[in-house]
Protein backbone atom coordinates (compact mmCIF):
# COMPACT_ATOMS: atom_id res chain seq x y z
CA UNK A 1 0.00 0.00 0.00
CA UNK A 2 1.04 3.43 -0.84
CA UNK A 3 2.85 5.34 2.47
CA UNK A 4 1.06 8.68 1.52
CA UNK A 5 -2.31 7.39 1.22
CA UNK A 6 -2.40 4.97 4.24
CA UNK A 7 -1.53 7.42 6.95
CA UNK A 8 -3.50 10.14 4.66
CA UNK A 9 -6.79 7.72 5.39
CA UNK A 10 -5.95 6.95 9.28
CA UNK A 11 -5.77 10.85 9.87
CA UNK A 12 -9.14 11.31 8.49
CA UNK A 13 -10.96 7.99 9.81
CA UNK A 14 -10.17 9.05 13.35
CA UNK A 15 -13.20 9.23 15.55
CA UNK A 16 -13.92 12.37 17.91
CA UNK A 17 -14.67 15.76 17.29
CA UNK A 18 -10.75 16.79 16.89
CA UNK A 19 -9.86 20.46 16.34
CA UNK A 20 -8.89 19.27 12.68
CA UNK A 21 -12.16 18.03 12.41
CA UNK A 22 -13.97 21.14 12.77
CA UNK A 23 -11.66 23.37 10.95
CA UNK A 24 -11.79 20.65 7.71
CA UNK A 25 -15.42 20.84 7.99
CA UNK A 26 -15.26 25.03 8.09
CA UNK A 27 -12.65 24.82 4.69
CA UNK A 28 -14.94 22.33 2.73
CA UNK A 29 -18.11 24.72 3.36
CA UNK A 30 -15.67 27.84 2.51
CA UNK A 31 -15.20 26.21 -0.63
CA UNK A 32 -18.82 25.15 -0.94
CA UNK A 33 -20.19 28.13 -0.46
CA UNK A 34 -17.25 29.84 -2.79
CA UNK A 35 -18.48 27.34 -5.84
CA UNK A 36 -22.04 28.05 -5.27
CA UNK A 37 -21.32 31.81 -5.24
CA UNK A 38 -19.47 31.68 -8.39
CA UNK A 39 -21.77 29.57 -10.16
CA UNK A 40 -25.34 31.55 -9.48
CA UNK A 41 -23.46 34.88 -9.55
CA UNK A 42 -22.16 33.91 -13.44
CA UNK A 43 -25.93 32.07 -14.26
CA UNK A 44 -27.69 35.15 -13.18
CA UNK A 45 -25.69 37.97 -15.10
CA UNK A 46 -25.46 36.09 -17.90
CA UNK A 47 -29.47 35.25 -17.46
CA UNK A 48 -29.65 39.60 -17.58
CA UNK A 49 -27.34 40.06 -20.05
CA UNK A 50 -28.88 36.82 -22.43
CA UNK A 51 -32.52 38.65 -21.65
CA UNK A 52 -32.04 41.67 -22.04
CA UNK A 53 -30.67 40.70 -25.08
CA UNK A 54 -33.17 38.87 -26.37
CA UNK A 55 -35.83 41.51 -25.56
CA UNK A 56 -33.90 44.46 -27.92
CA UNK A 57 -32.67 42.26 -30.83
CA UNK A 58 -36.59 40.31 -31.25
CA UNK A 59 -37.30 43.76 -31.75
CA UNK A 60 -34.56 45.19 -34.04
CA UNK A 61 -32.34 41.98 -35.00
CA UNK A 62 -28.88 42.75 -34.89
CA UNK A 63 -28.54 44.75 -37.51
CA UNK A 64 -30.61 47.22 -39.35
CA UNK A 65 -30.06 48.03 -42.91
CA UNK A 66 -32.49 51.30 -44.23
CA UNK A 67 -31.72 54.03 -46.90
CA UNK A 68 -29.94 57.02 -46.48
CA UNK A 69 -31.46 60.04 -46.21
CA UNK A 70 -31.66 63.48 -44.48
CA UNK A 71 -35.21 62.48 -42.91
CA UNK A 72 -34.86 62.70 -39.13
CA UNK A 73 -38.36 61.37 -38.91
CA UNK A 74 -39.60 58.32 -37.62
CA UNK A 75 -41.25 57.29 -41.12
CA UNK A 76 -38.43 55.43 -43.26
CA UNK A 77 -37.83 55.76 -47.21
CA UNK A 78 -38.34 52.47 -49.17
CA UNK A 79 -35.73 49.80 -49.83
CA UNK A 80 -37.05 47.42 -51.93
CA UNK A 81 -37.00 43.96 -51.86
CA UNK A 82 -35.77 42.87 -55.28
CA UNK A 83 -32.23 44.42 -55.31
CA UNK A 84 -29.68 41.92 -55.45
CA UNK A 85 -27.75 43.07 -52.11
CA UNK A 86 -31.33 41.54 -50.28
CA UNK A 87 -30.79 38.23 -52.26
CA UNK A 88 -27.09 37.96 -51.60
CA UNK A 89 -27.67 38.63 -47.95
CA UNK A 90 -30.32 35.94 -47.54
CA UNK A 91 -27.78 33.54 -48.93
CA UNK A 92 -25.13 34.30 -46.60
CA UNK A 93 -24.45 31.32 -43.99
CA UNK A 94 -23.59 33.94 -41.36
CA UNK A 95 -27.46 34.87 -41.28
CA UNK A 96 -30.05 33.03 -39.50
CA UNK A 97 -32.77 35.19 -40.66
CA UNK A 98 -33.42 38.76 -42.34
CA UNK A 99 -36.94 40.12 -42.04
CA UNK A 100 -38.00 43.65 -43.47
CA UNK A 101 -39.98 46.10 -41.89
CA UNK A 102 -41.90 49.59 -42.09
CA UNK A 103 -42.33 52.67 -39.91
CA UNK A 104 -45.00 55.44 -39.79
CA UNK A 105 -45.88 57.96 -37.68
CA UNK A 106 -49.69 57.99 -36.37
CA UNK A 107 -51.87 59.05 -34.14
CA UNK A 108 -54.26 56.60 -31.90
CA UNK A 109 -57.49 57.88 -30.96
CA UNK A 110 -60.22 56.65 -28.22
CA UNK A 111 -63.39 58.39 -26.80
CA UNK A 112 -61.17 59.88 -24.28
CA UNK A 113 -57.58 60.46 -25.18
CA UNK A 114 -55.13 60.65 -28.13
CA UNK A 115 -51.96 59.30 -28.42
CA UNK A 116 -48.99 59.62 -31.11
CA UNK A 117 -47.04 56.66 -31.75
CA UNK A 118 -45.25 54.65 -34.46
CA UNK A 119 -46.93 52.24 -35.88
CA UNK A 120 -43.95 49.02 -37.36
CA UNK A 121 -45.65 47.43 -39.69
CA UNK A 122 -44.25 43.48 -40.18
CA UNK A 123 -44.89 40.90 -42.72
CA UNK A 124 -44.85 36.90 -42.48
CA UNK A 125 -41.32 36.50 -42.80
CA UNK A 126 -41.07 38.71 -39.20
CA UNK A 127 -39.98 36.11 -36.56
CA UNK A 128 -42.53 35.93 -34.20
CA UNK A 129 -41.42 33.01 -32.16
CA UNK A 130 -39.16 35.45 -30.29
CA UNK A 131 -41.97 38.38 -30.28
CA UNK A 132 -44.29 35.76 -28.80
CA UNK A 133 -41.77 35.55 -25.93
CA UNK A 134 -43.03 39.59 -24.93
CA UNK A 135 -46.21 38.67 -25.88
CA UNK A 136 -48.76 39.27 -22.32
CA UNK A 137 -52.29 38.96 -23.80
CA UNK A 138 -54.22 38.34 -26.63
CA UNK A 139 -52.27 37.21 -30.08
CA UNK A 140 -50.13 38.00 -32.69
CA UNK A 141 -51.43 39.36 -35.91
CA UNK A 142 -52.94 37.48 -38.43
CA UNK A 143 -52.32 38.06 -42.04
CA UNK A 144 -54.99 37.88 -44.39
CA UNK A 145 -54.27 36.86 -47.65
CA UNK A 146 -57.61 37.47 -49.06
CA UNK A 147 -57.44 40.97 -48.35
CA UNK A 148 -54.14 43.22 -49.30
CA UNK A 149 -53.79 44.03 -45.54
CA UNK A 150 -54.69 42.98 -41.93
CA UNK A 151 -56.64 46.16 -40.17
CA UNK A 152 -55.10 44.26 -36.49
CA UNK A 153 -52.72 45.67 -34.24
CA UNK A 154 -50.50 44.71 -31.65
CA UNK A 155 -49.91 48.21 -28.67
CA UNK A 156 -48.02 47.59 -25.75
CA UNK A 157 -48.50 47.52 -21.70
CA UNK A 158 -47.80 50.78 -21.23
CA UNK A 159 -50.39 52.44 -24.47
CA UNK A 160 -52.96 50.05 -22.91
CA UNK A 161 -52.41 51.70 -19.61
CA UNK A 162 -52.71 55.23 -21.17
CA UNK A 163 -55.27 55.08 -23.29
CA UNK A 164 -57.16 52.66 -21.43
CA UNK A 165 -57.77 49.74 -23.95
CA UNK A 166 -57.87 46.60 -23.92
CA UNK A 167 -57.84 43.45 -26.08
CA UNK A 168 -60.87 43.22 -29.02
CA UNK A 169 -61.09 47.30 -29.01
CA UNK A 170 -61.29 49.36 -32.53
CA UNK A 171 -58.95 52.44 -32.47
CA UNK A 172 -59.10 55.40 -34.75
CA UNK A 173 -55.35 55.87 -36.41
CA UNK A 174 -54.70 59.27 -38.00
CA UNK A 175 -52.04 59.97 -40.85
CA UNK A 176 -50.51 63.64 -41.26
CA UNK A 177 -49.23 62.99 -44.88
CA UNK A 178 -50.64 64.74 -47.67
CA UNK A 179 -53.56 63.99 -48.04
CA UNK A 180 -54.22 62.98 -44.65
CA UNK A 181 -55.59 59.27 -43.85
CA UNK A 182 -57.26 57.45 -40.98
CA UNK A 183 -58.46 53.56 -40.86
CA UNK A 184 -60.19 51.69 -37.74
CA UNK A 185 -57.60 48.93 -36.58
CA UNK A 186 -58.38 46.28 -34.09
CA UNK A 187 -56.24 45.72 -31.25
CA UNK A 188 -55.45 41.98 -31.07
CA UNK A 189 -52.48 41.69 -28.66
CA UNK A 190 -50.52 43.45 -25.74
CA UNK A 191 -46.62 43.11 -25.69
CA UNK A 192 -44.37 44.03 -22.94
CA UNK A 193 -40.60 43.69 -23.33
CA UNK A 194 -40.22 46.69 -20.27
CA UNK A 195 -37.56 48.63 -22.32
CA UNK A 196 -39.15 52.32 -22.84
CA UNK A 197 -37.68 52.63 -26.10
CA UNK A 198 -39.87 50.16 -27.70
CA UNK A 199 -42.97 50.50 -25.00
CA UNK A 200 -43.22 54.10 -24.82
CA UNK A 201 -44.15 53.98 -28.72
CA UNK A 202 -43.82 51.27 -30.79
CA UNK A 203 -47.37 49.65 -31.92
CA UNK A 204 -46.88 46.89 -34.72
CA UNK A 205 -49.22 46.14 -37.58
CA UNK A 206 -49.47 44.69 -40.61
CA UNK A 207 -46.67 46.04 -43.57
CA UNK A 208 -49.14 46.04 -45.67
CA UNK A 209 -51.20 48.66 -44.16
CA UNK A 210 -48.10 51.25 -44.42
CA UNK A 211 -47.77 50.23 -48.12
CA UNK A 212 -50.71 50.98 -49.10
CA UNK A 213 -50.65 54.35 -46.96
CA UNK A 214 -47.51 54.92 -48.54
CA UNK A 215 -48.44 54.47 -52.39
CA UNK A 216 -45.78 51.50 -52.24
CA UNK A 217 -45.79 48.53 -53.97
CA UNK A 218 -45.50 45.04 -52.36
CA UNK A 219 -41.72 45.13 -53.18
CA UNK A 220 -41.01 48.32 -51.28
CA UNK A 221 -40.22 48.18 -47.20
CA UNK A 222 -38.62 50.43 -45.08
CA UNK A 223 -35.65 48.33 -44.21
CA UNK A 224 -34.34 45.07 -43.06
CA UNK A 225 -33.48 43.34 -40.13
CA UNK A 226 -30.69 41.01 -40.02
CA UNK A 227 -30.54 38.52 -37.68
CA UNK A 228 -26.92 36.61 -37.17
CA UNK A 229 -25.94 32.92 -36.02
CA UNK A 230 -22.93 34.21 -33.76
CA UNK A 231 -23.70 37.52 -31.80
CA UNK A 232 -19.98 37.42 -30.89
CA UNK A 233 -19.44 37.68 -34.77
CA UNK A 234 -21.27 41.24 -34.87
CA UNK A 235 -18.43 43.38 -35.73
CA UNK A 236 -16.58 41.49 -38.30
CA UNK A 237 -20.02 40.58 -40.20
CA UNK A 238 -21.47 44.45 -40.09
CA UNK A 239 -17.76 45.45 -41.76
CA UNK A 240 -18.87 43.22 -44.12
CA UNK A 241 -22.14 43.96 -44.50
CA UNK A 242 -20.86 47.87 -44.65
CA UNK A 243 -18.71 47.47 -47.36
CA UNK A 244 -21.17 44.97 -49.49
CA UNK A 245 -23.73 47.74 -49.25
CA UNK A 246 -25.08 49.52 -51.78
CA UNK A 247 -24.47 53.78 -51.93
CA UNK A 248 -27.69 54.84 -50.63
CA UNK A 249 -27.71 52.02 -47.71
CA UNK A 250 -26.41 53.02 -44.21
CA UNK A 251 -26.48 50.51 -41.18
CA UNK A 252 -27.28 50.25 -37.69
CA UNK A 253 -25.52 48.03 -35.34
CA UNK A 254 -27.56 47.12 -31.90
CA UNK A 255 -24.44 47.72 -30.03
CA UNK A 256 -24.75 51.32 -31.15
CA UNK A 257 -28.25 51.88 -30.93
CA UNK A 258 -28.52 50.80 -27.84
CA UNK A 259 -24.99 51.46 -26.81
CA UNK A 260 -26.41 52.55 -23.12
CA UNK A 261 -27.21 48.76 -22.02
CA UNK A 262 -24.06 47.26 -23.39
CA UNK A 263 -22.07 49.87 -21.45
CA UNK A 264 -24.66 48.52 -18.54
CA UNK A 265 -23.20 45.18 -19.31
CA UNK A 266 -19.65 45.77 -19.01
CA UNK A 267 -19.87 47.83 -15.89
CA UNK A 268 -21.86 45.09 -14.37
CA UNK A 269 -19.26 42.65 -15.41
CA UNK A 270 -16.41 44.52 -13.80
CA UNK A 271 -18.36 44.33 -10.63
CA UNK A 272 -19.01 41.06 -10.87
CA UNK A 273 -15.72 39.95 -11.54
CA UNK A 274 -14.70 41.88 -8.52
CA UNK A 275 -17.05 40.19 -6.40
CA UNK A 276 -15.74 36.90 -7.83
CA UNK A 277 -12.49 37.02 -7.42
CA UNK A 278 -12.46 38.32 -3.68
CA UNK A 279 -14.60 35.17 -3.15
CA UNK A 280 -12.34 32.77 -4.37
CA UNK A 281 -9.40 34.97 -2.76
CA UNK A 282 -11.50 34.15 0.73
CA UNK A 283 -11.79 30.28 -0.57
CA UNK A 284 -8.29 29.51 -1.01
CA UNK A 285 -6.97 31.67 1.57
CA UNK A 286 -9.11 29.27 4.14
CA UNK A 287 -8.11 25.80 2.21
CA UNK A 288 -4.25 27.07 2.56
CA UNK A 289 -5.16 28.29 6.31
CA UNK A 290 -6.57 24.97 7.42
CA UNK A 291 -3.38 22.70 5.64
CA UNK A 292 -1.03 24.86 7.83
CA UNK A 293 -2.98 24.16 10.80
CA UNK A 294 -3.52 20.86 10.03
CA UNK A 295 0.63 20.42 9.63
CA UNK A 296 0.71 22.81 13.02
CA UNK A 297 -1.25 20.03 14.82
CA UNK A 298 0.27 16.69 13.69
CA UNK A 299 4.26 19.14 13.75
CA UNK A 300 4.98 16.23 16.51
CA UNK A 301 4.21 13.12 13.63
CA UNK A 302 5.93 14.67 11.13
CA UNK A 303 9.25 14.87 13.20
CA UNK A 304 9.08 10.62 13.91
CA UNK A 305 7.92 9.93 10.46
CA UNK A 306 11.26 12.40 9.21
CA UNK A 307 12.58 10.09 12.22
CA UNK A 308 12.10 7.01 10.79
CA UNK A 309 13.19 7.74 7.22
CA UNK A 310 10.09 9.13 5.67
CA UNK A 311 10.67 11.91 3.00
CA UNK A 312 9.37 15.68 3.29
CA UNK A 313 8.05 14.70 -0.37
CA UNK A 314 6.12 11.85 1.36
CA UNK A 315 4.85 13.49 4.33
CA UNK A 316 3.44 16.84 1.88
CA UNK A 317 1.77 14.30 -0.09
CA UNK A 318 -0.34 12.97 3.23
CA UNK A 319 -1.74 16.88 3.35
CA UNK A 320 -1.83 17.16 -0.02
CA UNK A 321 -4.27 14.23 -0.22
CA UNK A 322 -6.53 15.05 2.40
CA UNK A 323 -6.80 18.55 0.75
CA UNK A 324 -7.94 16.75 -2.73
CA UNK A 325 -10.32 15.36 0.05
CA UNK A 326 -11.53 18.61 1.03
CA UNK A 327 -11.58 20.01 -2.18
CA UNK A 328 -13.83 17.99 -3.93
CA UNK A 329 -15.80 17.51 -1.25
CA UNK A 330 -16.43 21.57 -1.53
CA UNK A 331 -16.77 21.38 -4.98
CA UNK A 332 -19.41 18.95 -4.87
CA UNK A 333 -21.24 20.38 -2.41
CA UNK A 334 -21.11 23.73 -3.59
CA UNK A 335 -22.01 22.79 -7.40
CA UNK A 336 -25.41 20.98 -5.66
CA UNK A 337 -26.26 23.95 -3.94
CA UNK A 338 -25.01 26.58 -6.83
CA UNK A 339 -27.16 24.60 -9.63
CA UNK A 340 -30.38 23.22 -7.11
CA UNK A 341 -30.99 27.35 -6.46
CA UNK A 342 -30.83 27.90 -10.19
CA UNK A 343 -32.97 25.27 -11.29
CA UNK A 344 -35.32 26.28 -8.31
CA UNK A 345 -35.31 29.80 -9.86
CA UNK A 346 -35.48 28.87 -13.10
CA UNK A 347 -38.61 26.58 -12.64
CA UNK A 348 -40.46 28.22 -9.68
CA UNK A 349 -39.33 32.24 -10.09
CA UNK A 350 -38.91 32.88 -6.88
CA UNK A 351 -37.36 35.91 -7.04
CA UNK A 352 -39.59 38.26 -8.86
CA UNK A 353 -38.60 41.90 -9.75
CA UNK A 354 -39.68 44.96 -10.97
CA UNK A 355 -40.35 44.90 -14.64
CA UNK A 356 -39.92 48.69 -15.41
CA UNK A 357 -36.56 48.60 -13.25
CA UNK A 358 -35.21 45.36 -14.38
CA UNK A 359 -36.77 44.72 -17.63
CA UNK A 360 -37.82 41.46 -16.79
CA UNK A 361 -40.48 39.84 -14.26
CA UNK A 362 -38.13 37.59 -11.89
CA UNK A 363 -34.22 36.85 -11.63
CA UNK A 364 -33.45 34.99 -15.10
CA UNK A 365 -31.20 31.97 -14.64
CA UNK A 366 -28.72 30.90 -17.95
CA UNK A 367 -27.29 27.41 -18.40
CA UNK A 368 -24.14 28.10 -19.62
CA UNK A 369 -23.00 24.54 -18.48
CA UNK A 370 -19.35 24.95 -20.66
CA UNK A 371 -19.32 28.52 -17.94
CA UNK A 372 -19.69 26.02 -15.09
CA UNK A 373 -17.28 23.24 -16.28
CA UNK A 374 -14.36 26.15 -16.92
CA UNK A 375 -15.00 27.49 -13.44
CA UNK A 376 -14.86 24.03 -11.46
CA UNK A 377 -11.97 23.47 -13.84
CA UNK A 378 -9.93 26.57 -13.13
CA UNK A 379 -11.00 26.79 -9.07
CA UNK A 380 -9.17 23.34 -8.70
CA UNK A 381 -6.35 24.16 -10.99
CA UNK A 382 -5.89 26.78 -8.74
CA UNK A 383 -6.47 24.95 -5.61
CA UNK A 384 -3.92 22.23 -6.50
CA UNK A 385 -1.39 25.14 -7.10
CA UNK A 386 -1.65 26.32 -3.60
CA UNK A 387 -1.84 23.49 -2.08
CA UNK A 388 2.00 22.75 -2.67
CA UNK A 389 2.16 25.69 -0.16
CA UNK A 390 3.06 23.92 2.74
CA UNK A 391 6.07 22.09 1.20
CA UNK A 392 7.71 24.97 2.48
CA UNK A 393 6.77 24.70 6.09
CA UNK A 394 7.35 20.59 5.99
CA UNK A 395 11.00 21.38 4.58
CA UNK A 396 12.11 23.34 7.36
CA UNK A 397 10.50 21.05 10.33
CA UNK A 398 13.68 19.12 12.15
CA UNK A 399 12.89 15.93 13.72
CA UNK A 400 14.37 16.72 16.91
CA UNK A 401 13.12 19.73 17.62
CA UNK A 402 9.17 18.67 16.57
CA UNK A 403 9.32 15.73 18.42
CA UNK A 404 10.02 17.83 21.25
CA UNK A 405 6.98 20.40 20.30
CA UNK A 406 4.47 21.22 22.40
Amino acid sequence: MNFSLFIAKRIRSQKGSSFSKVITRIAIGSIALGIAALIISMAIFEGFKQTILDKIVSQTGHIQILKFDMNNSFETSPLSTQRDFYTELENQNYISHIQSYTQKPVLLRTDEDLMGLVLKGVDTKYDTVSFKKNLVEGRFIQFDTSQRYSKEIIVSQKVKNKLQISVGDKLLAFFLQDPPRQRKLEVVGIYQTGIEDFDERLVYCDQGLLQRLNNWGDTLVGGYEVFLKDFDDINSIYQEIENNSDYDMYLQKVTNTFAHFFEWFSMVNKNVTIFLSVILFVALFNVVSVLLILITERVTMIGMLKALGATSSQILKIFFQNGLVILWKGILIGNIIGILFCLIQDTFKIIPLNIETYYMNSVPVSWNIPLILMLNLGITALVLLILWIPSIFISKIKPIRAIRFD
